[in-house]
C-alpha cells in the first residue's frame, strides 16, 4: 500500500510540476458556473462592445450546459433545474443575438421558468441586472443612499459591513436610489416571463422583520448635519469609494459581481459607456477570463494566489525541498504578492501594518486570514533562511495574530465584523453577504498554522481562546459547518487545528467528529458532500464519493491516529485507485452564497489528495517524495 500511495503522490506531483506557471504561480480556474458567462454578454451587449469572437464563445459555453427539461443546474445532485440560472442563460442567450425566441432550446427554457414560478422568483443579484437592464421596474428599496454617510460612531455604518458585502451593496445603493435603466436597440422582451408578478428583493417576513432596524438606520440619517445637498454628497462619497479600490487590472477589488455594478453605478452617475475607468473595468474582467476544456469561461475572480500557496504547501508536505526550482519559484510569486497597502481592515485596526495575503492573482488591498495562513505555510522554510523572508513572515504572524474576534475566533476579511442585527436587513442571501462572523475553518486553520509552524499550544491565551470558540461551536453530531466548504471541510479545519495545538485526540469533541466521518464514510472507502448541505442547513450525503471530500475526511482521522485504521486505509485506497465517477471531479466543493453560489476550485483534485497521502505516508512510515 505505501508504494501505491508514493506512485500516486509522484503522479500529482508531477502534474503540478508540469502545470506550474513561468512566474512560479499555479493558474488553475476558479470555476463558478454560468452567471459571470451571462452577465458578462449582457454587460458587453448594453455598453454596445461589438467583440462578437468573446461573446459567441461565452454562448457556446453556456448553451452547452442546458439540461434535457431546458433548465440550467447549479451542481450535479440538484432535484430539478436551477430558475435563476435559467433565466440568466435565457436573457444572455437571447441578448447574444445568436439564439432566438424560436429555437427549440430557448421555447424549453422559457417552458421551465414558467413553470417554476416566473422570472420574478430569481435571486436577488439577478433581479439587480434585470431592474438595471430595463427589463423589469425598481422594485421598492427601503435603505437611502444616506447610509453612506453614518458616522463610524453610529451603531451601524458602512464598516460593520464585509468588505465583499460593501464591494456589493454600494454600487447597488447608488443604482436603487436613482432607479437607473438602461436598454438598447438589442435587448430583448422579457416580459412575458414576468406572469404579473412584482419583482420584490424581500419577503413580507423579511420585510416585517427588518422594519425597526430600518427604521433605526433612517433615525440616524435625519440626525445627520450637512448644509449642502446630503443626497448629491451621498452620491459622490459612493462613487469614491469605488474609484478608491480599483485594483490594477482596473476591476473593483477583483471581484466581477461588483466591477458589473460599478459600471452601471458610474453610468448612473453620468460617466459615458466609453469612459476610460468604465473600459479599462470591461478589460480586467475579461482578462480574468479562462479556458477550461477549451471553453471559455469567465471567472467571478482568479484563484492564482490560493492555488499556489496550497500547492507550494503540499508539495513541500510532500517531500519535496524547499531548494527545488519548484518551490523557489513559488515562493518568489507570493512574496511578491504580500499586501504593503493599507485596506479597509485598518478601520477595526488603525495600528496594524499591512502583511496578509489576498485571493487573487491582482489584490492588493483586501487580505484575508485563509491565504495568509496559506502564505506563510508556504514560505515557513524560506523565512529562517533570508532576511527579506523573514521579515515577510513577521509581517505576515503580526497581521494575522492582531485579526482574531473579540469572541476568540477568525474571519475570513476583517476584524469584529459580526454585527448580527445586520441580517434582519432585507437583502436576499445576507448571511452570507453582509457580516464576515468568526468561523469554524478560518479559525481551525489559523489554529492549525499557529500549532504546527509557529509552535504555539493551548497554553497561549490566544489559542485557548480559538479553542473555546470552536468547542462552543460543534454541532450535535459532531461536526463543524464551514463557511467556505460545508460539513466535512469545516470538520477537517476544525480537528486538524485543535490537534496541532496540542488537544488530545481523546478529547471527547475530537472523538465525536472522528465517530460522525466514520459514520459517513461510503462502501468504497472515500467521501462525498452535496452542496444541498449548505441549503438544508445539515449534512447530506452526496451518494458518490469525491477526491477532495475524501482528502479532508482522511486527513482528520490521520490527524488524531498514532497508526493506520482500516478506515485510513480504505480512504488511502479510494483516493489511489482513483475509483471515482467523472462528474465528481468538476463537482463544485467549495460555497460562497447558499442556493446561488457554489466554487469549483480545480487545483483541489491535485493538492489536498496529495496533502492527504503525504501524511498517511508519515504516519505509515513510508517514502515521500526526495527530489522533481
Amino acid at each position: 500500500m505505501r508504494q501505491r500511495v508514493y506512485n500516486e503522490m509522484n503522479r500529482i506531483a508531477n502534474q503540478l510540476i508540469q502545470d506550474q506557471s513561468e512566474d512560479g504561480s499555479w493558474r488553475y480556474p476558479f470555476e463558478t458556473g454560468i452567471a459571470s458567462d451571462c452577465s458578462m454578454i449582457i454587460l458587453l451587449r448594453t455598453l454596445e462592445i461589438n467583440d462578437e469572437e468573446f461573446i459567441k464563445e461565452l454562448v457556446e459555453r453556456i448553451a452547452g450546459k442546458q439540461q434535457g427539461d431546458g433548465s440550467w443546474k447549479l451542481f450535479h445532485d440538484e432535484e430539478k433545474g436551477n430558475l435563476t440560472s435559467t433565466v440568466e442563460a435565457y436573457y444572455s442567450l437571447l441578448y447574444s443575438g445568436y439564439r432566438n425566441k424560436k429555437d427549440p432550446e430557448i421555447q424549453a427554457a422559457r417552458r421551465f421558468i414558467l413553470a417554476n414560478g416566473g422570472a420574478a422568483e430569481v435571486h436577488m443579484f439577478l433581479k439587480i441586472l434585470m431592474a438595471v437592464t430595463g427589463q423589469c421596474a425598481w422594485p421598492h428599496f427601503p435603505i437611502n443612499i444616506e447610509v453612506m454617510l453614518l458616522p463610524d460612531s453610529f451603531p451601524i455604518n458602512l464598516f460593520d459591513l464585509s468588505v465583499y458585502g460593501r464591494a456589493n451593496i454600494i454600487p447597488f445603493l447608488i443604482l436603487a436610489n436613482t432607479n437607473f435603466r438602461k436598454r438598447t436597440p438589442r435587448s430583448p422582451n422579457l416580459s412575458d416571463l414576468f406572469q404579473n408578478n412584482h419583482v420584490r428583493f424581500f419577503t413580507q417576513d423579511e420585510e416585517n422583520e427588518a422594519r425597526s432596524l430600518i427604521n433605526w438606520i433612517k433615525q440616524g440619517i435625519k440626525g445627520l448635519k450637512y448644509h449642502g445637498n446630503l443626497r448629491e454628497l451621498s452620491l459622490y462619497r459612493a462613487e469614491k469609494y469605488m474609484l478608491d479600490r480599483l485594483e490594477p487590472d482596473g476591476t473593483f477589488c477583483n471581484y466581477f459581481s461588483s466591477t458589473f455594478l460599478m459600471i452601471f453605478a458610474l453610468l448612473a452617475r453620468g460617466y459615458p459607456s466609453t469612459h476610460p475607468v468604465i473600459t479599462r473595468a470591461v478589460q480586467g474582467l475579461k482578462a480574468m477570463a479562462t479556458r477550461i476544456d477549451g471553453e471559455l469561461h469567465c471567472q467571478y475572480t482568479t484563484a492564482t494566489v490560493w492555488n499556489t500557496t496550497l500547492i507550494n504547501y503540499a508539495l513541500q508536505e510532500s517531500g519535496l525541498p524547499y531548494s527545488s526550482g519548484t518551490i523557489q519559484n513559488a515562493n518568489h510569486y507570493i512574496l511578491s504578492r504580500q499586501h504593503l497597502k493599507y485596506g479597509d481592515w485598518a478601520i477595526h485596526e488603525p495600528n496594524l501594518l499591512p502583511g496578509g495575503w489576498g485571493f487573487a492573482d491582482l489584490n492588493t488591498f483586501h487580505p484575508d486570514i485563509d491565504d495568509t495562513t496559506a502564505a506563510l505555510r508556504s514560505i515557513r522554510t524560506l523565512a529562517t533562511e533570508q532576511v527579506d523572508s523573514r521579515q515577510a513572515w513577521d509581517r505576515g504572524i503580526n497581521w494575522l495574530i492582531s485579526m482574531q474576534n473579540n469572541d476568540g475566533g477568525w474571519p475570513a476579511f476583517e476584524k469584529n465584523v459580526d454585527k448580527k442585527v445586520l441580517n434582519l436587513l432585507p437583502i436576499e442571501g445576507g448571511k452570507d453577504l453582509l457580516i464576515d462572523p468568526s468561523t469554524a475553518d478560518l479559525t481551525g486553520r489559523t489554529l492549525e498554522f499557529f500549532g504546527n509552524y509557529s509552535h504555539l499550544d493551548f497554553h497561549h491565551p490566544m489559542i485557548k481562546d480559538g479553542i473555546r470558540w470552536l468547542l462552543r461551536h460543534q454541532n450535535s453530531d459532531g461536526s463543524w459547518v464551514g463557511r467556505w466548504g460545508v460539513y466535512i471541510y469545516g470538520t477537517w479545519a476544525a480537528v486538524t487545528g485543535m490537534v496541532a495545538v496540542g488537544v488530545s485526540p481523546n478529547h471527547p469533541a475530537i472523538q465525536k467528529a472522528l465517530t460522525w466521518l466514520r459514520k459517513i464514510q461510503n462502501p468504497d472507502g472515500g467521501w462525498g458532500e452535496s452542496c444541498k448541505s449548505d441549503i438544508k442547513k445539515r449534512y447530506v450525503p452526496l451518494g458518490e464519493s469525491t477526491r477532495t471530500h475524501t482528502a479532508w475526511a482522511l486527513d482528520t482521522l490521520i490527524s488524531a491516529a498514532n497508526e493506520v485504521t482500516p478506515e485510513i486505509e480504505n480512504g488511502a485506497a479510494f483516493l489511489v485507485d482513483r475509483k471515482k465517477k467523472e462528474w465528481t471531479t468538476t463537482y463544485p466543493k467549495g460555497r460562497g452564497m447558499a442556493g446561488a453560489f457554489y466554487i469549483n476550485y480545480h487545483c483541489y483534485e491535485y493538492v489536498f489528495p496529495l496533502l492527504a497521502l503525504a501524511h498517511f505516508q508519515k504516519l505509515a512510515g513510508g517514502q515521500l517524495l526526495t527530489s522533481e
